[in-house]
């Protein structure tokens, strides 16, 4: 690919200079020339061609005895002399000035062509093609055909070659091949006025491959390669071709590899690939990089036909990937988050009863509420055929945790009531002195009676749902399977507060403050300043229903 890229660009400049030729008039001192100015389709009837010289009109005349005179759209020298060299303007009657440049040389001696008097033509290799001898036209006429001798390198013979043709301005060469490469000059003679001339033209051949059979650099690719130091390492170019006519050689920033470092053996290597192509190439290995072999190793790569090309790899250093660290910088600060928000969810509890012991006494001040009692207890009352499960646990079990392990203050009804109060005021008076409502179920209480008493039960709820001044933590002292049965009122407040499911068999390990399901109630109580120890030895609790009539009745 590199191959074809450097061809085009040969032939761009090639054109260049081709173009450049037709803005360039070029002819040996003595020698007739003509200039001419371009004419537009539209112009070819104009002839009011106005010429200019370095700038300034010249005036001309259209007298043929002249040696400098104007037909139509020519200006003709015959013959050009040296002072003649320079640039030409012309205009069209008000079009945009068209430019030309005059350079009249000497002959070379020795030669029959002057080295700066060359024009260049390019053929195909292994094609046929004509070589053209440049601006003939202008000399010939009707009545006097031009009659043009070819010649090569200044020798004749040309035409022993039945390869070579003269065909009116052009010469036809059969299958163009290296040899063919050289100058050709191209005579013939001009009469003007009685007076003969000779004209003369030298061209440059320059016979170039076809792009299809141009060998194709397969690698490397002007690219550079990070290797770490101290590691092995092998460097390869590798061209592929129609033929094996291909060669390869290296350098290191201009010097032979030998004389850079005598160590490194080079590889030479061809074979034929599955397409029927040659694979021509050298490589060599670097054991052990070091920092001298940080450099720009150069693979050089041409034909018969072709110059040499030059590709090359660089040895880098590795750099340091700033993007991973960054990405590493920004990614964990969001998994540290994360982490902490799920271990915040999964320990919560833990860690809120945790601050609460340990850091919270520390900054919070003495603040007055005015309630009295940490929470206000409502649960079943004891009915015949009914469990009584309930009264146990409320009346011995929750006592016995949050009121001597954990330090908090309970209003029990029926068990903290004096005789003979009015229910309705005690309870509106305990409810409003509270900072929970906890609500005690059963399974099977709903059956037998609702909670202790009605009135009871909606001063609680009226303060817990109506007012929603006071949080609520709901108890079932085992899983209800049916719902259905359960007041509007509790639904709400278990869809709204969650519930709590005591599994305990009223045993010294379902009395401990550091269980799951104590930690849980802790957790939705509110803030005690000096909670006592809960290190202290529990009794076991053997309970029955006639013993908890008799302590509390």
């Amino acid at each position: 690919m590199i191959s074809v890229l450097w061809l085009a660009c040969w032939i761009s400049l090639a054109y260049s200079f081709h173009n450049r030729s037709r803005l360039v008039v070029l002819v040996p001192v003595g020698e007739p020339v003509a200039v001419s100015c371009p004419l537009l389709p539209s112009q070819q009837s104009d002839h009011n061609v106005t010429w200019y010289r370095n700038g300034s009109a010249i005036t001309l005349m259209e007298d043929n005895y002249l040696r400098i005179h104007q037909e139509g759209n020519l200006l003709w020298f015959i013959p050009a002399k040296i002072e003649d060299s320079g640039f030409y303007e012309c205009r069209v009657g008000n079009s945009k000035r068209e430019s030309k440049e005059l350079q009249v040389f000497e002959k070379d001696d020795g030669l029959c062509f002057n080295k700066d008097v060359i024009y260049l033509q390019k053929l195909l290799l292994e094609n046929n093609g004509n070589l053209v001898c440049p601006d003939l036209e202008y000399f010939e006429s009707e009545d006097s055909p031009l009659v043009v001798q070819w010649s090569k390198d200044c020798h004749p013979g040309l035409f022993e070659d039945k390869r070579f043709q003269a065909l009116g301005h052009s010469l036809s060469i059969n299958n163009v091949n290296e040899r063919d490469k050289g100058i050709y000059v191209c005579r013939t003679m001009y009469t003007y006025m009685g007076k003969q001339y000779n004209v003369s033209r030298a061209i440059h051949l320059n016979a170039y491959v076809s792009p299809e059979k141009l060998p194709q650099i397969i690698y490397p690719h002007n690219n550079s390669v990070e290797v770490e130091l101290g590691s092995n390492f092998l460097i390869e170019c590798n061209a592929s071709g129609e033929t094996r006519e291909i060669f390869t050689s290296w350098e290191v920033n201009g010097s032979a590899l030998e004389d850079f470092d005598n160590s490194l053996i080079v590889e030479t290597y061809e074979y034929v690939s599955l397409s029927g192509k040659w694979i021509v190439g050298t490589k060599f290995n670097i054991s052990v990089v070091k920092n001298k072999h940080y450099l720009t190793f150069s693979c050089f790569v041409w034909t018969p036909t072709l110059d040499e090309i030059a590709v090359y790899i660089t040895l880098l250093h590795p750099t340091k990937h700033i993007q991973s660290y960054l990405i590493g910088g920004l990614v964990s600060p969001l998994l540290i988050i994360l982490a902490a928000v799920l271990t915040y969810k999964v320990f919560k509890v833990d860690i809120v009863l945790w601050y609460r012991q340990s850091c919270q006494p520390l900054f919070r001040k003495e603040v007055s509420d005015g309630k009295l009692y940490d929470a206000y207890v409502v649960y079943p009352s004891s009915v015949t055929n009914c469990i009584y499960s309930s009264d146990t646990f409320v009346l011995k079990v929750l006592p016995e945790v949050l009121e001597k392990q954990c330090g908090y203050n309970l209003f029990i009804c029926g068990r903290d009531d004096l005789p003979g109060q009015a229910v309705i005021s005690v309870v509106d008076e305990a409810v409003r002195l509270s900072r929970r409502v906890i609500i005690v179920l059963a399974p099977g209480s709903y059956s037998c009676s609702m909670l202790r008493d009605t009135t009871e039960q909606q001063i609680a709820m009226y303060s817990a749902l109506i007012q929603d001044e006071i949080k609520v933590i709901l108890i079932l002292l085992d899983k209800i399977k049916d719902y259905a049965n359960m007041p509007e009122s509790i639904k709400y407040l278990k869809q709204k507060h969650g519930v709590l499911i005591w599994k305990g068999d009223f045993l010294e390990q379902s009395q401990l403050a550091s269980s799951k399901f104590w930690k849980n109630v802790r957790y939705r109580m509110p803030t005690r300043q000096n909670p006592p120890s809960l290190d202290h030895h529990l009794l076991p609790v053997t309970l029955t229903a006639s013993r908890i009539s008799e302590g509390y009745g």
